[in-house]
């Protein structure tokens, strides 16, 4: 059998080679052609960007990688709408010192400091500037000095102090007095919206501490007890926050995004397994508090004269089984007590009473019921008061009284 005669089968890169060698000098050609014609044109219409140019001004800010040239320091505006807001407001929250006189072991008398709290310059008027703080940050003081941004003192005289509102007014010279904090209302926050406090916690160690957070609730009530008898004297309304609230920024600034005054920093829930609850007086509860401290020195009260609680913090099974409501009731307050010989008294309300109307304005809470007494009546004015008791509906009249 000759050579030629014998059975090989086709050599397959052989065949290869065939197949793909004409394919790829095509694409070589058409590649040239993209690169030197159709690409610069894309370029020029600006349909397709110049990579060149990106990577020059990637260069220009300076390569993080090593062996792509020496690196630049790369300057950045940090600048935003909340530096900018506190550089503005900061000077308008000061320090308030309480000093107190006291005997010393000679049985002289020496000024002493007793407490250290923050304000918010809020008026100047007629070379006089308006400080807003806490009742119970200048309580008990025989001098009250304001320490400005720029550590000036200047001494303060108290113009009223209200303990229900621990709210307190106090004056001093305007000469110095440069910055006055923007009112905003604390009607539109809304909950998730962010918050700013601003004051000096720990004392002036520390002052001008700015910390910023959210609004956590609004519309809450605080029970307070006064004179520490175990039962609640008062429900404060207050705004809650996560932003920090410590001991010294009480009476400084809680601001919203635009550097307006929403709440005057009040209190903080103070145990070991509680982080994050400040408390903040709402800016439209304090003011009409605080223009009759400027005029009268104090804040005269029309009262019912009952301690009273909001229906929300009862469950909704003792509504019915308890208070017997009927099921169309949504809201109002329940009468836990009644002081002896005050007005609800005289008018006949009693023990686990619900209000639900004053005067024909409808109560779901304590803040609606505080509102229309406070912000509607006077003291001896008559006020018909729509309960219900053992699930009846019943009406009584009550002349109001003054606030003890």
């Amino acid at each position: 059998m000759g050579y030629y005669d014998q059975h090989y089968p086709p050599n397959p890169q052989r065949k290869k080679k065939k197949n793909w060698l004409i394919p790829l000098l095509l694409g070589v050609i058409i590649g040239v052609l993209l690169v030197t014609v159709a690409l610069p044109a894309l370029v020029n219409t600006g349909i397709l960007t110049n990579n060149e140019q990106e990577a020059e001004t990637r260069q220009d800010l300076g390569s993080t990688k090593e062996g792509n040239g020496p690196k630049q320091v790369m300057n950045v505006d940090v600048s935003t709408q909340i530096t900018e807001i506190i550089d503005q407001v900061a000077p308008a929250v000061v320090g308030v010192i309480n000093i107190q006189q006291q005997i010393d072991f000679w049985q002289q008398e020496e000024n002493s400091q007793a407490g250290e709290g923050s304000g918010v310059i809020y008026k100047k008027e007629d070379g006089t500037a308006y400080v807003v703080t806490n009742h119970h940050v200048v309580s008990g003081a025989d001098t009250i000095e304001v320490v400005l941004f720029d550590d000036t003192r200047i001494e303060a005289k108290l113009v009223g102090s209200d303990l229900f509102s621990d709210l307190a007014v106090l004056k001093m010279d305007g000469d110095k007095i440069k910055n006055v904090i923007e009112i905003g209302t604390s009607a539109n926050v809304k909950v998730g919206e962010p918050a700013i406090a601003i004051g000096n916690p720990l004392g002036l160690m520390f002052s001008g501490s700015v910390t910023q957070g959210i609004i956590s609730g609004k519309e809450r009530t605080i029970p307070q007890d006064f004179n520490q008898d175990g039962r609640a004297d008062w429900q404060a309304e207050v705004i809650q926050t996560d932003a920090a609230i410590n001991p010294g920024n009480s009476g400084g600034a809680l601001i919203n995004i635009n550097g307006q005054l929403i709440g005057i920093n009040s209190m903080k829930i103070n145990q070991t397994n509680v982080e994050g609850l400040g408390f903040a007086i709402p800016i439209d509860s304090a003011i009409p508090i605080i223009e009759q401290l400027e005029t009268e020195g104090k804040v005269t009260r029309p009262y019912l004269g009952v301690e009273i609680y909001s229906l929300e913090e009862v469950p909704q099974t003792e509504w019915k089984n308890t208070l017997k409501l009927p099921e169309d009731i949504e809201g109002g307050v329940y009468v836990w007590s009644v002081e002896p010989l005050s007005p609800a008294d005289r008018a006949g309300l009693k023990r686990l009473d619900v209000i639900t109307e004053l005067d024909g304005k409808q109560v779901r809470n304590i803040i609606d019921l505080r509102k229309i007494l406070y912000q509607e009546k006077e003291v001896g004015d008559k006020v018909t008061v729509t309960y219900y008791r053992e699930g009846r509906k019943q009406e009584t009249t009550i002349e109001l009284g003054t606030q003890k």
